[in-house]
Formats: structure tokens, C-alpha cells, sequence
């Protein structure tokens, strides 16, 4: 493996460790997306076209979406705004 990879490994990790000790919801729904996005550059370095539109659309596209509009429809978004 090259140092690309490696790099690319320690983001993923480092974005797995940071998802938990978010304290807003909507950074974790962004570093949630970012991990996503990181771990299908590591599926395309696999050779694993495939894996990696699935995951880049359903892990960054459609289930960020989801989360988004989740945040809105119950007002979390609204009340992390009013407290910075």
C-alpha cells in the first residue's frame, strides 16, 4: 500500500472516533458524510467500482439526506442554531 492509503485509512478512522464524541448533531451528520465519502476513495483504490457509487450515493447522498431533513422535521437543527 502506498502513503496515500495510509492517509486515507487514518482519516477513516479518525472520522469514526469523531462521530461519537460530537456534541451537535449536525457535525456527526457531516462527519458521518466525510467518512462515507473517504470509505468509497478507499473502494475505488480496491478496484471496487461498484462498491464505491453505491457507497458514495447511499452512504454520502441518500442517508445524509435523510438525516438532514430528520434534523428539520423535529426542529433540531432550529434549536442548535439558538444555542450558539
Amino acid at each position: 500500500m502506498n502513503l496515500f492509503t495510509y492517509i486515507l485509512l487514518g482519516l477513516l478512522l479518525v472520522c469514526a472516533i469523531a462521530v461519537s464524541f460530537t456534541k451537535k448533531l449536525l457535525n456527526s451528520i457531516i462527519v458521518f458524510m466525510s467518512y462515507s465519502l473517504i470509505m468509497s476513495i478507499i473502494w475505488i483504490l480496491l478496484e471496487s467500482p461498484d462498491l464505491a457509487i453505491t457507497e458514495a450515493a447511499v452512504g454520502a447522498g441518500v442517508t445524509s439526506v435523510l438525516f438532514f431533513v430528520t434534523l428539520k422535521k423535529i426542529h433540531a437543527i432550529d434549536e442548535e442554531d439558538k444555542d450558539e
